[in-house]
């Protein structure tokens, strides 16, 4: 027992020192721990660096500094910080016996060192000849919008973008350096080294996945893609997985409101205005007693006085329709809300990376019954071999999108009406007596006399309730990428770009007032586009003594394929959702569809020269041989050439200590546009099996009385020549410019001129009725010149602890047709007389106003003019044959601005950020189509804008509104100056003020970095005043363009 009493003892006792050991062991290590503190700041500038890593090397502790550069880590004794930041050389403190320390980083790269892609290679910023844009991303990363480029609207000077307050974002024009072209504008587009001509790749990326934008603007930095570069190539690089393992999280709220509303009458205005029509036209006001009585009477001068106007009861009679106020635009529009969230989880060692990525955007628009959704998905992967003389990996990214768009009234429903703005017209002008439902709870409609034929807003935007258009895109490439000796990389990619839609239109049987819709019907389309590109380049750099080379040399194909197919089928017994399927149809069917497709074969070449860091020059070839053309011009050669002198490095320069970058660059270059569609060279038949009217075909292809109702079976039918001549549209460029930066960059700037001549333009023209059918044929014939400059100057230092940011830009371009062919001119603005030929493709053609007529000497001793008289416009005779006809028309301005111009500053105070960006036009002409229903009261059947209370009148002649009349026989809702408009403007686009937490307070919380914002989305508008400016609530959306909306958004963005 003793025994056993003494081994339990010793059991007892080593188990006790054994624990007495862990704790002891513990205590040790939990004692070797040290808490170290410190700053990370630039060493030339003495800035702070926020968002530096801090991490001990060997481990995966780490955390990333703050805005105030400061850092807090608890790391063991003797433990190495290794401290990155993009831009700065990496550094390695060794911790000693200080917790506190300072860090110093240098510049590995400054500003004008930083690396850019320019196109299948990389270039340091300061060694670039052509004109290259790189887009600041930390600038559009938080602002709350579906569409990345609508973010950069304004941002880079020579991309001039019109956009929508579409949720979609999709944008209305797209120009980089204005128009080059009469067909198609849009640019190249290249993510990841993939190319693509889809905007909706770029457009519909999550901006939070975007590393770097770059825009190539002129021919010679363009060239390198050849045939499909005319309009610009935009590159953009994806993020990839690097340095330590971290999670990052971003989430944003915004409500947005549509503020900007049409001023128009109420019911009692609405009648006021009638009356002082039928008066002004001698009319008794009883002809109006369907909708308005008055009570009125003539004064002692003999002037007609309004006392009281009178809202009959019931719209048209009809005793379920009380007659109302309705505020249809408040009927219509609702507080919208997006909301916005995307994780990223990354990772990176010494041989490999990965970053998988995923993104949420709704955008519940202003607009009931409208909304747009998007998903995205990307993964970017890589590994090395062979101490990284090998390596593979991919890039891919996924979009889901679904938008619930817009739909036509009566006269439009149905697939090619998607996204019309009618309805927002309807909801500005339809008259406020109508009810939104009737007694009943029914859609009201127009009833009775004194309405158009336009429908309830509502009712519209609730009949498109279940129309949807479904996008998958995938897009993406797996590449190979060896360095088989020093300096020599190699690599191959594959790349694809895919687009699969749906459209599904639902139409319902309905009534509304006297409008009804007696035909259900189900239409959907479905499109396919896959292309894939292969393209494989190799890239030389050797250096001898002063001299620096670059030799790239490349081949890429490219081939595209695109079906379509629509089906529409009539007939369906019941009109719920479910049962819209077109097996449950009995009516009438049709369905059509196509498939087309085109392949390019490119090889390519660049050499890029740097002697001394002083002298540049870089030259450039590449052909390209393309489907679309016809056998004698199936290829195309494009040469490009630049020269560049960084005057600061000369020894004349030494002594201006001032000046840290002085450059000047110049490059001629030759791009093309293929843009034509893949089958503008072949001639085209097509079978004929009848008159197709709508969706339904009426009798067959041919009859032997002629009418088109016999009985023969089918034939063909000749749509198009061939041209086996067809070409390349070629455009060259001259790009001279400046770069400068003085006092270390704090004072930086750029200047560029450009010049372009574009030449073989493609065109179809029309073709007289005597060639005979088919005779449509695609032609080179076209010129096109355009010029212009882009300034950009931009200011950065600190006041005490406010470091400020200010940069601002200036752009301008002015394009002109220089020849057409006969046959083509007429299908432009113009007359006989005066042809666009040395005017811009944008120029607005029209009549010229002189006031109004004030009394009947004026109208008397007037020139013979066409409903002339008291209170009418006065149109001028510029050709002096005393008459107004189609000969006194005159160039009123163009669509696109003399000059565009955008101020950013963002402000910092310790760990606040304050961001300001604004942007605005000069010398833009719009058509101020509104002013048919703002300023005249012979619109029939819709309401007036509140204008029209302010008319000319003897008692009021001093008005430019014309007198009001119910019949517009002076016809002055034609295109003249009076309805082109002044619509220049400023847009304070975005606010935003940041907190971002102290890194110690972060640490505390378990995250690397956390920061909190709320910003502000164009809230201040600024438009041009006097005579000419324009009256609607907003010149950049002219007419019934989809309203932007203000917005106010809350985020977050937290780093773990």
């Amino acid at each position: 027992m003793h025994e056993s009493l003494r081994k339990k003892s010793k059991k007892w006792v080593l188990k006790c020192l054994l624990i007495a050991l862990c704790i002891t062991c513990y205590s040790n290590v939990y004692a070797q721990k040290v808490v170290i503190t410190g700053k990370v700041i630039n060493s030339d500038s003495n800035e702070a660096l926020v968002g530096a890593t801090v991490l001990e090397k060997g481990t995966t502790n780490g955390v990333v500094t703050g805005p105030d550069g400061s850092f807090s880590i608890s790391v063991s004794p003797g433990a190495t910080l290794q401290i990155s930041f993009v831009g700065m050389q990496t550094k390695e403190v060794v911790i000693g016996e200080s917790r506190n320390i300072q860090v110093s980083m240098q510049e590995s790269i400054s500003r004008l060192e930083e690396i850019v892609v320019t196109g299948y290679q990389t270039q340091r910023k300061v060694d670039l000849t052509g004109a290259v844009f790189v887009v600041n991303v930390s600038d559009i990363a938080e602002i709350p919008t579906s569409n990345t480029m609508q973010a950069m609207q304004g941002r880079i000077a020579g991309l001039y973008i019109e956009t929508s307050g579409d949720p979609s974002g999709r944008t209305r024009n797209l120009l980089i350096r204005g128009v080059n072209t009469l067909g198609n504008t849009s640019p190249l587009y290249i993510i990841d080294g993939v190319p693509s001509k889809d905007s909706n790749q770029f457009n519909y990326l999550d901006p939070n996945s975007i590393e770097s934008i770059q825009v190539l603007k002129d021919a010679s930095s363009a060239s390198i893609y050849g045939s499909r570069a005319s309009n610009g190539v935009i590159i953009v690089t994806t993020k990839k997985g690097k340095d330590r393992f971290k999670v990052e999280f971003g989430s944003s709220i915004s409500a947005q409101y549509f503020a900007r509303r049409m001023d128009v009458c109420n019911t009692e205005e609405y009648g006021r205005a009638l009356w002082q029509a039928a008066i002004n036209d001698g009319t008794d006001p009883a002809v109006l007693s369907a909708r308005y009585t008055y009570d009125w009477h003539i004064d002692n001068n003999g002037i007609a006085v309004l006392d009281k106007v009178n809202s009959v009861e019931f719209v048209g009679g009809n005793p379920l329709l009380r007659a109302t106020d309705t505020d249809w635009q408040d009927v219509l529009f609702r507080r919208g809300m997006i909301t916005n969230n995307n994780i990223t989880i990354s990772g990176g060692t010494k041989t490999s990376s990965v970053l998988i990525s995923l993104g949420q955007n709704h955008n519940k628009s202003v607009i009931e019954y409208n909304w747009f959704d998007r998903i995205n998905a990307q993964i970017n992967s890589s590994i090395s071999f062979l101490d990284g003389k090998i390596k593979v990996g991919e890039d891919f990214h996924l979009a889901n999108l679904t938008e619930a768009p817009l739909r036509g009234d009566h006269n439009g429903p149905g697939i090619n009406n998607f996204n019309s703005t009618t309805i927002i017209s309807n909801a500005y002008f339809m008259q406020t007596r109508l009810p939104v439902y009737d007694a009943n709870g029914e859609f009201a409609g127009p009833t009775g006399t004194g309405f158009s034929d336009r429908n309830n807003p509502l009712h519209i935007a609730y009949l498109g309730r279940d129309n949807r258009v479904k996008n998958l895109l995938l897009f993406g490439n797996l590449f190979l990428e060896v360095q088989p000796i020093k300096n020599l990389v190699l690599i191959s990619k594959f790349g694809i770009d895919y687009d699969n839609s749906l459209k599904t239109a639902i139409e319902r049987k309905w009534v509304e007032g006297f409008l009804s819709r007696k035909i259900n019907y189900l239409e959907t389309e479905r499109g396919n586009k896959f292309n894939w590109i292969w393209s494989n380049t190799a890239n030389y750099k050797l250096d001898i003594k002063k001299s620096s080379f670059d030799f790239l040399v490349g081949m890429e194909a490219i081939a595209n394929d695109y079906s379509w197919m629509r089906g529409y089928k009539e007939g369906f017994a019941d009109q719920s959702l479910d049962y819209f399927q077109f097996s449950a149809a009995t009516g009438i069917a049709s369905i059509s569809g196509s498939r087309s497709g085109n392949q390019l074969l490119s090889y390519f070449g660049k050499i890029n020269y740097r002697w001394s860091d002083k002298y540049l020059a870089s030259a450039t070839l590449r052909v390209d041989g393309s489907s679309r053309f016809g056998e004698e011009n199936r290829f195309g050669l494009f040469p490009a050439f630049t020269l560049g002198w960084r005057i600061d490095k000369e020894a004349f320069m030494s002594n201006a200590k001032f000046i840290s970058n002085l450059k000047l660059r110049s490059g001629y270059g030759i791009v093309g546009n293929q843009e034509i569609g893949d089958e503008a060279r072949f001639g085209k038949y097509a079978t004929n099996y009848g008159t197709l009217s709508g969706n339904r075909i009426i009798g067959t292809a041919y009859s032997i009385t002629g009418v088109n109702t016999g009985s023969l079976p089918s034939g063909y039918v000749a749509t198009q020549l061939a041209n086996p001549n067809l070409k390349w549209e070629s455009t060259s460029e001259i790009n001279v410019g400046i770069d400068f930066g003085f006092f270390n960059e704090s004072i930086t700037g750029s200047f560029d001129y450009f010049g372009r001549t574009t030449k073989d333009i493609l065109t179809r023209p029309p073709y007289p009725g005597a060639m005979g059918e088919g005779s449509y044929q695609y032609v080179n014939g076209a010129t096109m010149k355009n010029k212009g400059f882009e300034i950009i100057l931009g200011y950065r230092g600190d006041v005490g602890p406010v470091s400020f940011d200010v940069t601002g830009s200036v752009t301008s371009f002015h394009d002109k047709i220089t020849y057409l062919p006969k046959s083509v001119v007429r299908s432009y603005a113009g007359n006989e007389e005066k042809t666009i030929i040395g005017r811009s493709v944008t120029s607005q053609f029209g009549y010229v106003t002189d006031g109004i007529f004030q009394n009947a000497q004026e109208v008397d001793n007037g020139i013979t003019q066409p409903g002339k008289g008291i209170g009418r416009l006065r149109w001028v005779d510029l050709n002096n044959d005393k008459k107004i006809d189609a000969y006194d028309q005159d160039w009123l301005g163009t669509t696109l601005p003399d000059f565009e111009y955008g101020l950013n500053v963002e402000l910092s105070y310790k760990n606040l950020t304050l961001s300001l960006f604004g942007q605005g036009v000069s010398g833009r002409t719009v058509n101020d189509e509104n002013l048919r229903y703002t300023d005249f009261a012979s619109g029939v059947g819709m309401n007036f804008g509140r204008r029209v209370l302010k008319a000319w009148t003897p008692q009021n002649p001093n008005s430019t509104i014309p007198m009001l009349s119910l019949v517009d026989r002076n016809s002055e809702t034609r295109r003249s100056n009076y309805t082109l408009r002044n619509g220049s403007y400023f847009k304070l686009r975005n606010a935003s003020l940041g907190y971002t937490l102290p890194s110690d307070l972060a640490q505390k919380m378990k995250v690397g970095f956390l920061r909190v914002y709320v910003a502000a989305e164009n809230f201040l508008l600024i438009k041009a005043f006097g005579e000419d400016a324009f009256t609607g609530p907003d010149p950049e959306t002219p007419g019934t363009v989809y309203p932007r909306p203000v917005s106010y958004t809350l985020g977050i963005n937290i780093t773990l």
